[in-house]
This record gives structure tokens, sequence and C-alpha cells, in this order.
């Protein structure tokens, strides 16, 4: 029965064509995006990561140096981490996908419509806590950022490898838990070059605030996604 569901050329074709609507969306905000000047961040990782920690951070960082940010957070659930995220960023708004996986551009279209955009450096997108679809879907950003905690394994990025090899940047999470963990992180950082070598590796704790600044010097000089450099920073500078 598997095999069958499987082998179906209509299940296929059902997949390639919601890709490639979401990747027209895509496009289009994308061209949306740059004419307003606003730089795009997509980060995605697992459940308790800490993506909105970090963002938190990041804004808290970003408002220091007076850029004007905002954020979209995708949530199956709840409003809980836009209420977080509101309290250091005026513009948080909240998507609830009713139990969907991961954010789609059409999703993000119609969560911002009422967004000033022009007013705008940057948008972090903080996608639903979710390792595998997420990566499949363009949302028009600059940047996929990959997150990794300390406490999740040395060989996270071995085993969920489309999402590790697509990104544009790696942000390791939970630095102070590093020794508590007995993480090992050149095993970490072997893996991560074995699956997508010489990308950019961010080492943060949220909590510490250690990595913060260097994450937002690389976010606001890196180059968008449709120009040559992204991913290709060796990970020692």
């Amino acid at each position: 029965m598997l095999k069958n569901l499987v082998q179906d050329s209509n299940v296929v074709d059902l997949g390639l064509n919601i890709l490639a609507a979401n990747d027209k969306d895509a496009a289009q905000l994308r061209d949306l995006f740059h004419s307003n000047g606003v730089k795009v961040l997509n980060l995605i990782s697992a459940p308790g990561t800490g993506k909105t920690e970090l963002v938190v951070r990041v804004c808290q960082e970003l408002n220091s140096r007076e850029c004007s940010v905002g954020v979209v957070v995708g949530d199956c659930a709840t409003e809980n981490d836009a209420k977080r995220i509101s309290r250091v960023c005026e513009n948080a708004i909240q998507i609830v996908t009713q139990g969907v996986c991961h954010l789609e551009a059409s999703m993000l279209a119609n969560a911002i419509k009422d967004l000033d955009l022009s007013s705008l450096d940057v948008l972090l997108v903080e996608n639903v806590g979710n390792l595998v679809c997420p990566s499949d879907f363009d949302l028009g950003e600059d940047l996929k950022i990959a997150l990794l905690s300390v406490t999740e394994g040395e060989d996270k990025p071995l085993k969920y490898p489309d999402l590790f090899s697509s990104a544009d940047l790696i942000v390791v999470t939970k630095m102070d838990l590093v020794e508590p963990c007995e993480t090992d992180m050149a095993q970490i950082h072997r893996n991560i070059n074995q699956i997508n070598f010489g990308v950019k590796v961010v080492e943060t704790s949220a909590r510490t605030g250690v990595g913060i600044e260097a994450l937002c010097d690389f976010l606001l000089g890196a180059n968008c996604r449709n120009k040559v450099g992204v991913g290709q920073v060796n990970s020692n500078s």
C-alpha cells in the first residue's frame, strides 16, 4: 500500500505544484522586500532550540544600533512568542498555522500586509519549530538561518542534511550549556562542514549574550541570497 502511494505520480505532482505555487509567491515577496530595502532573515530550528530568546536578544542589539526591526513568528498554536518579542519590538506579528508544520510565502504575505516595510531595516521570521518542512518553503528571505542547540546532539546536521546544507548561516545556541551537556563542539563543527563546507557558523548564548554582537555584525553585513558570497564565508572567520 505504502509502496503504491509513493509511486503514485499524482501524489508527486501535487507536492511539486504546492512548491511551485509557493516559489511564485516567494519571488513576489522577495521583489517587495528588496524594493523597500528590507533584509529578511528566515530562522529555522527544532522546538526548544531557543529561537525566540535569540530573536529577543537580536532585537535588543539591533535596537541599540538604531536599526528598525520587524518580527513575524510562526507557531502551530498560541500567540505566546509574539507577546514575548513585543516587549522589545513594536512590530511583532504572530502567525498561528493551526497545526501546519511550516510557514509558506502566502502566510507571510498575508501577515505583513498592514506592515510598513519601508520603515524597516530588518525583518526576522521565526519559522515553526521543525527541521524538515520549513527548509523546503522559500519565504522570499535573503538569508536562511539554521539554529542548532548544544543540547540537541552533535549529529543533528547529519540527521537533517537538507536544512543544514541549504543554510546561509548556522547559529549554535545555548553555549552556556556546553560544559553541563558535555557537548563536543569540535565534532559539531566537523559535522557542519561535512554537510555545508565553509558555511558561516556563529556560537551564541541568549542567556549570557555571548556571540550576539558578532551575529548581528554578520546579519547586517551579509550579502543577499541573490548575490555572490552568501554561505561561502569561512567558518573560522
